[in-house]
């Protein structure tokens, strides 16, 4: 009967545990097996050349910028988008008081949910074209108009966003936190709200302000999840592709100058501009290892003991 059993099982993961083989574990060999070459691209013959790409690639300029520019995001997207999600979830399922003294969400929190969450059903295509429009830096850009109307910024002399090497890394942070924290929010909002009301209250009773009654219980009561967050951006921030190439001045974007390059476009420029798709195989192997590396550091120093209630 055991046997049988194992059987079915084996049965039913065959052709799911196949197909992961096939079209994700096979293509990340190939890709490495390329990176050891001096492939074209569109050739059929190539040249084994050994690790002389990767070694290449600790002397490329900007690819090693582009590597900090990651760091950058991925310093600064995970925090301002878990601090501002969980600021939000908490305030609208317990930073207000309801009429007989209890916890509950600040008023209108059902409203303000579906406001936060708007962000998140907009593709990203549909992101970078909006953003486009709010960073132009001729008469119809919207947060210049703004800027010029407040007096801050002079008409003849507007601040370009998005080719100023100075703003146009926090520029692309900013369309990301607003994309990615109603999301969020919905995740921390969901877990809070498996916490025991009778937990808030009890806190209430004794004296707990917000601020208390956030740090002692809602953060770590929400750790899995604030956890799960923090890989999900971290992931996220070393990518950034379709914003950087699609918002930003250059082919493939990270203009101006290679101030905003990421490792993606890099990689994408050499494999479909340059032909030298063996050199971008080999970014495409150091970008996975750096997601892996940085997924397994996130887990390891976010990791607590799970708190019961």
């Amino acid at each position: 009967m055991r046997k049988g059993q194992h059987r079915f099982v084996a049965g039913f993961l065959f052709f799911p545990v196949a197909l992961y083989l096939i079209f994700v574990i096979w293509p990340y060999v190939q890709t490495f097996g390329y990176s050891l070459t001096d492939w074209k691209g569109q050739s059929q013959t190539f040249d084994f050349v050994g690790l002389d790409n990767y070694t290449a690639l600790f002397e490329d300029d900007v690819f090693m910028g582009a590597i900090g520019h990651n760091i950058l995001f991925l310093v600064f997207i995970p925090v301002i988008t878990i601090l501002l999600a969980l600021f939000f979830a908490f305030m609208l399922n317990a930073g207000g008081r309801g009429r007989s003294g209890g916890v509950s969400g600040v008023a209108g929190s059902t409203y303000y949910r579906v406001v936060y969450f708007f962000p998140q059903v907009l593709s990203l295509a549909i992101l970078a074209v909006l953003f486009g429009a709010v960073y132009r830096s001729d008469g119809g850009g919207m947060l210049n108009g703004v800027l010029i109307e407040l007096g801050l910024v002079d008409e003849n002399n507007p601040v370009e966003w998005l080719n100023e090497p100075d703003f146009v890394l926090w520029a692309l942070i900013a369309v990301v936190v607003w994309h990615g924290v109603g999301f969020y929010l919905v995740l921390f909002s969901a877990a809070m709200q498996s916490i025991p009301r009778d937990v808030y209250e009890a806190a209430l009773i004794d004296g707990a302000g917000r601020a208390q009654s956030f740090f002692r219980i809602t953060l770590p009561l929400l750790w899995d999840s604030v956890q799960t967050a923090w890989v999900y951006l971290g992931i996220a921030a070393m990518d950034m592709f379709i914003l950087v190439s699609t918002m930003t001045a250059g082919d493939y974007g990270g203009g101006p100058d290679h101030h905003s390059e990421v490792m993606s476009t890099v990689m994408m420029r050499n494999f479909l501009l340059y032909g030298r798709s063996g050199y971008a195989c080999a970014m495409g192997v150091v970008m996975l290892l750096l997601t892996l590396i940085v997924s397994v550091v996130m887990l390891r120093a976010t990791r607590r003991e799970r708190i019961e209630f």
